[in-house]
């Protein structure tokens, strides 16, 4: 019983804590209507936390005073679903809050980065009033590599280590 309880106390530790880092000085980018190029966007208060143990760990919050309209004018606009859960420690990202603002239409999604790992986009989410949220999500390509159906041309070519 001891055993059991020192395992499930160490793998609640590594997988809430222990993997994860904070981010120094992240750039947040958002892909360009015109040349489909990220471009780096002004933020303020900026955190960051990611993890090497998987590439949808990725986590920032920050705030920007770029209005949605000119954003929406300049930058891609992404459909996505509600962004996963962070750690309970990095509370500036709350994805209940962000997926009910999204739905309330109080914040817009764009795309951050195509293929930021492999099968990996970056989402950026930005409210009316210039809060700003990034995580990473499985893009049609992660999500075919992922479930061992064949990927087609239209997919990058998968990292060799």
């Amino acid at each position: 019983m001891l055993s059991a309880l020192i395992a499930g106390a160490g793998l609640y530790y590594l997988q809430v804590y222990g993997f994860y880092r904070e981010v120094p000085q992240p750039v947040i980018t958002l892909v360009s209507l015109t040349d489909d190029q990220p471009e780096e966007i002004f933020t303020n208060a900026l955190h960051a936390i990611d993890a090497d143990s998987s590439p949808i760990r990725f986590r920032a919050c920050f705030t920007t005073d770029l209005s949605l309209p000119m954003l929406t004018e300049t930058y891609q606009m992404i459909d996505t679903n509600a962004p996963r859960n962070a750690p309970g420690w990095f509370d500036c990202f709350d994805a209940r809050a962000i997926a009910a603002e999204i739905d309330a239409g109080t914040a817009l999604t764009f795309l951050g980065g195509k293929n930021v790992h492999f099968g990996v986009d970056r989402i950026v989410a930005i409210t009316e009033d210039g809060r700003g949220y990034v995580w990473h999500e499985l893009n049609d390509c992660g999500e075919k590599a992922y479930d061992g159906t064949i990927v087609g041309e239209e997919c990058p070519a998968l990292p060799t280590n």
